[in-house]
This record gives C-alpha cells, structure tokens and sequence, in this order.
C-alpha cells in the first residue's frame, strides 16, 4: 500500500508535479507552479489574477482562482465563482482535448451564471461569457479539436 502526499495539516494533496493544464505528471518532473490555495481575494483580484492566468493559457490554475472564491463566499455571489470556476474546468477539458467534459462543464457554467446575467456583479461580462461558452460547448459537441482562446471576463 503506498503512503498518500499530505500538506502540513495532515490533509490528503498530490504532491506530484503538474503541466500547465493541471495534468499529473510524473514525481521528479518539471512541472508548472500550482496555485496556491486557500487565498482570499477581493472580487477584483480575483478577476485580474484568473485573468493572467487564462492569458497564459492556464485555466486550470485559472480554476482554483476561482474556486478559492467559491469556497470562501457564502453570500450570494457564491454561485457566480462557481460558475466561473466550471467555466475555467470546461476551457481546460477543451484545451486537453476531452470534448465531452468540455461541453458539459461549459454548459453547466453558463447556466450557474445566467441569474447575474441581468445586473452582471463585478464589471463581468455575463452574457459575452455566455455566449463564448455555450458556443465552444457546441464545436465541442460536434467532435471539432478546439484551441480555444482565453476568454475576456470583464467588460
């Protein structure tokens, strides 16, 4: 039986390497940063900083920005960043070629932030992010190897 990677509070964390689209590589390799986790941002910083990264072609890392302010709002916004954070795990099935879970998680994304579609929280482009997702979720549907671009979250 092999001993689990544990962080400093004796938490289960896979302490192998990652590429820069999250995928395990093997212990010893190079791999790309993770993203810190547990950081709590204004909604601001969490814009700019996920921004960055889907710029730099990480939406994975993008994802745990996101997720991070999912996990640390309990007001209504909550379902905002975790939106968001499906969308950034859909480019990120995109980018890694699984069709499916791409055009699942966009879609379930971009249903999650349709109640903000109205009075869009933050200066986020609600409905251009809709309408990038649920168009990228039908080329994914349709079998077609996307290269997506990273998205423009603000307006």
């Amino acid at each position: 039986m092999s001993r689990r990677d544990r962080d400093d509070e004796g938490r289960a964390r896979n302490a192998r390497p990652r590429d820069g689209l999250g995928r395990p590589l093997p212990y010893g390799s190079d791999g790309v940063e993770r993203q810190p986790e547990g950081i709590v941002r204004a909604p601001a910083q969490t814009l700019a900083e996920a921004q960055r990264l889907l710029d730099d072609g990480k939406p994975f890392h993008a994802h745990e920005v996101f997720e991070d302010a999912w996990k640390s709002t309990d007001g209504p916004d909550r379902e905002l960043w975790r939106g968001l954070a499906q969308l950034a795990v859909g480019l990120t099935h995109a980018a890694r070629g699984n069709n499916v879970g791409a055009a699942s998680l966009l879609e379930r994304g971009a249903a999650n932030i349709e109640p903000f579609r109205a009075e869009p929280p933050h200066g986020i482009d609600v409905a251009g992010l809709q309408q990038w997702a649920l168009e990228l979720a039908e080329e994914a549907k349709q079998r077609v190897r996307v290269s997506p671009s990273a998205p423009r979250l603000t307006c």
